[in-house]
C-alpha cells in the first residue's frame, strides 16, 4: 500500500512587517543591513505574544477539526528553541490537541530539513507496521530570541503547519533520500545559558564557511541525492512537473537552479517575499500552495529539495 498525504494545514498571521521596519534593523551593522535588504524578503509574518508550542497546538487542533483522524504517531519537528527544558513540547501538543492514543516524539537537530526527515520517517514507520494507519506531523516557526535577521542566512517569520500521512493518501511519497554531515554541527549557535532569552543572538562562527564551503557541499550533496531519487523512481528530470525547496534567500534559488539544472517553482519566491523564512515549515507551505493552485494534474511529479546549515540535506519525490 502506498503512503501519501492525508491533509495539510498551515497557519499564518495577518500581520506582515516590512523588513526595514523590524525593531533590530537600525542596530544592524552595514553588512547585516545590506544582506537583509537584498535577500528577497519584503515582509515577514509576525504573531504577537505566542510561543512555538502555542502555534503547534493551534495548527494541530485546526487540522483535526477539518480532517478528523486518530494518528498512531504524533511527530513534532523541533522548533529553533524548545519552550521548556526537561519537559516535553511534543507531549504538550499531544495533551492539548487531545491525542491520548498517539505515541508522541520529536525530530530535532536537523533545522529546516526536519520536515522532510519527519515525513520520510513517518512513511517508513507506516510501511514497517501494517497495524498503524496515520502519522501526524506538526511544526511551528518562531525566532530563537527577539531578533529576526539571521545574518548571513535569512530573515525569520512566524507560522505553523501540520500534515498527516496515511495509507492510500495523495500525493504519494514515491522516493526519498537524505544525508547529514556532522562537520558543520557548530557553525551556528546561541549562548543561551549565560544570557536571558531576550538577549539571545544567533552567532555564525564563520560567515565565509557558510557562504562558500557549505554552499559547495550542498551543491554536491543535493546533486547526488536528486540523481539517486530520480533513479529510485525510474524517471528522468524531464518527467518532473515542478521543483520546490525551502525559502531562505532569493539568491539561493538561482544558485541551485544553475548548479542542479532545475527550475524552482515561483510559489517559493512568492512565499519568501511575503512571509520570510519559516524554517522546516517552508517546504510544507510551498507544497500546500502548489497543490491548491490547480496547476498540476493527477500523476504529475513534484521534487522537493531541502537543506539546512546543520548540515542536512533531503530530496523527496511526490506523485499527485
Amino acid at each position: 500500500m502506498s503512503i501519501g498525504i492525508g491533509s495539510v494545514h498551515c497557519v499564518l498571521p495577518d500581520r506582515l512587517v516590512a523588513v526595514g521596519e523590524l525593531p533590530e534593523f537600525e542596530a544592524l551593522g552595514h553588512d547585516e543591513a545590506e544582506f537583509a535588504r537584498a535577500c528577497g524578503i519584503e515582509t515577514i509574518s509576525e504573531f504577537e505574544d505566542v510561543t512555538a508550542g502555542d502555534l503547534a497546538v493551534r495548527v494541530t487542533r485546526e487540522l483535526l477539526e477539518r480532517d478528523p483522524v486518530e494518528p498512531d504517531l504524533l511527530v513534532l519537528v523541533g522548533p529553533r528553541a524548545p519552550d521548556v527544558l526537561l519537559g516535553s513540547d511534543v507531549c504538550r501538543v499531544q495533551a492539548e490537541a487531545e491525542l491520548p492514543g498517539a505515541f508522541a516524539f520529536t525530530v530535532d537537530g536537523l533545522g529546516c530539513t526536519g520536515s522532510s526527515a519527519a515525513w520520510a520517517l513517518g512513511r517508513d514507520l507506516l510501511l514497517a507496521d501494517p497495524a498503524k494507519q496515520a502519522v501526524l506531523i506538526t511544526h511551528a516557526s518562531r525566532p530563537t530570541g527577539a531578533d529576526r535577521v539571521r545574518f548571513p542566512v535569512t530573515v525569520i517569520g512566524d507560522g505553523a503547519c501540520a500534515m498527516t500521512l496515511v495509507r492510500g493518501g495523495r500525493p504519494v511519497l514515491r522516493a526519498h533520500r537524505m544525508e547529514t554531515d556532522g562537520a558543520f554541527h557548530d557553525l551556528f549557535g546561541v549562548d543561551y545559558k549565560q544570557t536571558p532569552w531576550y538577549e539571545w543572538r544567533e552567532e555564525c562562527t564563520s560567515p565565509d564557511r557558510y557562504r562558500f564551503e557549505l554552499a559547495m557541499h550542498s551543491k554536491v550533496r543535493l546533486g547526488k541525492l536528486v540523481k539517486a531519487v530520480l533513479a529510485d523512481a525510474g524517471i528522468d528530470r524531464s518527467d518532473v512537473a515542478a521543483t520546490l525547496m525551502q525559502n531562505v534567500t532569493a539568491g539561493a534559488y538561482g544558485f541551485y537552479e544553475s548548479l542542479l539544472d532545475v527550475r524552482i517553482h515561483p510559489v517559493c519566491r512568492e512565499n519568501l517575499a511575503r512571509y520570510g523564512h519559516l524554517g522546516a515549515m517552508d517546504v510544507v507551505l510551498n507544497l500546500d500552495r502548489l497543490l491548491a493552485s490547480g496547476q498540476l494534474a493527477e500523476g504529475d511529479l513534484v521534487l522537493v529539495l531541502n537543506n539546512s546549515p546543520v548540515a542536512a540535506w533531503a530530496v523527496t519525490l511526490w506523485e499527485l
